[in-house]
């Protein structure tokens, strides 16, 4: 990789950081070997994987609104204290860290709440479901930077092909980055919010499953997975908040993004229940310290961008991400990548000749937050990075539901001249549910 290209610290993962972190005993746990107290708050797919992911350490705590997952992990982890409310769960002393795999609507609460008690948390994504939610996720570790270790359960960037792709894009592979184009395929459905069917069975705390959102009848069409309730904008952020968390990743990742300076939006018909079966959307970044200022775009539910002719272009490529450069193009999946240079030869760009050149192989995303947790060296996906990245992700619906290019002022969570974005930034919640406890 080219030598003279500056790189975020987070992307010198080699060697672990020099900080210890104390806990909650107020002992250092400086050896990774020393085990870690764990809270399992949602315990059901995504949850019962990521749990058992840290199944190495100590887990003294399981939560969870479906008394089945609930009798599933208590007989792995029979010595585990259960609850069904996770403010509740949260006041047990002896837990050190969180792993959080609820419904979307409820993942910035315990995010926010988890570490305003001092505690290691890792999140399913998104991290939150509005702008407001993600900047204070955000906010709330920084102020803890240091002290906690956070990551965002977006898995594929421990794979080896995303840090190829980063070190082609930022070792010059494609010469200067001028724009990415990311999408996905997947079209979520609309229609509107579910008619009451029943009463809730006697295994589900409805009440809690609705949590801080505002109150619905029971529906069986709301549970069972993110693809069931994240069309509705009381519980969910469609396809820009689900695999926009992946994909995007790829271009934050890269191109060592942070927060937008502007962004417009187009979709499908607005509707008061259900996000858009399709979005298109465009950010601009201001430059750093090593490229010029970019354009990113997203574009799903079938809406894919147009790519030049001399683009390679796989048949039935379901999601993708196009990095352009003044030198050519680099396209990418999770599995690939393909390099298609426009300047004639590659003699502008120096490969990374030994290993020592190489972002480093992950020990497993998983893994990856337990160390950070016990040696303080901050994982990759960290509140501060994943943060932005969804404040940047979910900033897209606010500028589709207002139909206007927003100039973004984060510092203010101000679209500016746009009031009528206010109601969309920020969410009400039900009475007796805050978000900052």
């Amino acid at each position: 990789m080219s030598g003279d290209l500056k790189r975020r610290d987070f992307l010198s993962a080699g060697a672990l950081g020099a900080g210890l972190l104390v806990l909650r005993s107020g002992m250092l746990k400086a050896a990774p070997s020393d085990k870690l107290n764990l809270a399992g708050i949602g315990i059901g797919g995504r949850g019962w994987g990521d749990i058992n992911g840290c199944a190495s350490e100590n887990v003294v705590a399981l939560c969870d609104v479906n008394k089945k997952n609930l009798a599933r992990a208590a007989k792995k982890w029979p010595q585990a204290k259960t609850y069904e409310d996770w403010r509740k769960c949260l006041e047990q002393k002896d837990i050190d860290a969180v792993v959080c795999a609820t419904t979307d609507h409820t993942h910035a609460f315990v995010n926010v709440w988890a570490m305003n008690r001092g505690k290691h948390v890792y999140c399913e994504k998104p991290l939150a479901n509005s702008v407001e939610e993600a900047n204070l996720v955000r906010q709330t570790y920084l102020k803890n930077k240091g002290k906690l270790a956070t990551q965002m359960g977006t898995q594929i960037h421990a794979t080896a092909n995303y840090r190829r792709m980063v070190e082609m894009v930022r070792g010059g592979a494609i010469g200067t980055p001028q724009s990415v184009r990311v999408w996905c395929s997947r079209m979520p459905k609309g229609g509107s919010y579910l008619p009451k069917a029943g009463d809730p069975p006697d295994w589900l705390n409805w009440d809690l499953w609705i949590g801080p959102a505002p109150m619905h009848d029971y529906n069986p069409g709301y549970v069972g997975g993110c693809l069931k309730w994240n069309r509705f904008w009381d519980f969910g952020s469609g396809q820009i908040g689900d695999m926009g968390s992946h994909m995007m990743d790829m271009a934050y990742w890269a191109l060592d993004l942070a927060l937008p300076t502007t962004c417009k939006a187009e979709g499908s018909p607005i509707s008061t229940d259900t996000v858009p079966t399709w979005l298109t959307a465009e950010w601009e970044h201001p430059k750093n310290d090593w490229r010029p200022a970019v354009k990113v775009s997203w574009h799903d539910g079938g809406k894919k961008p147009g790519l030049p002719s001399k683009v390679f272009y796989r048949d039935g490529m379901f999601k993708g991400t196009l990095f352009k450069g003044d030198k050519g193009y680099l396209i990418a999946d999770y599995g690939y990548r393909i390099l298609m240079p426009t300047s004639g030869d590659m003699t502008h760009y120096k490969a990374p000749k030994s290993a020592a050149d190489l972002i480093p192989p992950s020990p497993g995303h998983h893994q990856e937050w337990l160390i950070g947790c016990k040696t303080g060296k901050p994982p990759l996906c960290n509140f501060d990075y994943a943060g932005a990245m969804i404040e940047n992700n979910l900033l897209a619906l606010v500028a589709y539901r207002v139909g206007k290019k927003l100039e973004w002022d984060s510092a203010n969570l101000k679209a500016k001249g746009c009031p009528e974005a206010d109601k969309f930034i920020r969410k009400q919640y039900r009475k007796g549910w805050v978000l900052n406890g």
